[in-house]
């Protein structure tokens, strides 16, 4: 198991990715909206403590994974399963924004716990790739229950392989994870397996804020996102 912790400057987070996972792609905030964020990152940036786990397998579990995702583990020789988090103190952050109804720093907080856990994943993938190259291995997109057709339930099959090992991470009776800025699943290992350059090649969701074809409106309203398995 290889477990590590992340702070915010490992996690290399710019205002830009902030901003587009906020919906602003075409815009850019207000002046105002751009200093409230400013002023939330300088806070969260003494404390944060975001973390991965992985390890990897040459047993694949019963999982039901769907078509899209058997597709693209096809060939893989071993596989990584990982967990990765915005952390307990950001979870514990968001609740105490909310508890003072500050609905302006809850919905930057939002999008940013959101950035941070992808980040982090991204970390993940970097730390998994260095350890696997000494094999000539290359590694797949990752993978997470609740997309492409995994179900979400299966994260209770997931979850167990970790024994105990979760980086705090738990999941409630709908199997979504707590905290919840936190992402899970599976990546293929191997010689033959590859990673594609735009996740979105694999999901046939056309609204998703993400796709190019979509124009995000500059009042900022709400933006489609992959719909999860559940």
């Amino acid at each position: 198991m290889t477990q590590k912790q992340l702070s915010f400057t490992d996690l290399a987070i710019s205002e830009k990715d902030i901003f587009e996972q906020m919906g602003y792609r075409a815009t850019s905030p207000d002046e105002a909206t751009h200093s409230e964020t400013i002023a939330l990152i300088e806070e969260i940036r003494l404390w944060l403590r975001a973390r991965f786990c992985y390890f990897v397998s040459s047993e694949l579990p019963p999982f039901t994974l769907g078509a899209v995702i058997s597709r693209q583990l096809h060939g893989s020789e071993a596989y990584a399963f990982f967990i990765c988090t915005a952390g307990t103190e950001y979870e514990s952050f968001q609740k105490r924004l909310s508890e003072k109804g500050d609905m302006v720093r809850m919905y930057i907080a939002d999008s940013l716990g959101s950035v941070i856990a992808e980040r982090c994943a991204d970390q993940m993938e970097l730390h998994l790739q260095q350890s696997i190259d000494k094999l000539g291995w290359h590694h797949t997109n990752r993978f997470s229950p609740g997309y492409c057709g995994w179900h979400v339930s299966q994260q209770q099959l997931l979850f167990p392989l970790f024994e105990g090992h979760t980086c705090g991470v738990s999941l409630n009776d709908s199997s979504l994870m707590v905290p919840i800025k936190s992402v899970s699943g599976i990546i293929g290992l191997g010689h033959k397996v590859q990673h594609l350059d735009y996740t979105c090649g694999l999901c046939q969701f056309e609204k998703c804020y993400k796709k190019d074809t979509l124009t995000v409106p500059a009042s900022g309203g709400s933006i489609p996102r992959c719909p999860p398995t559940t």
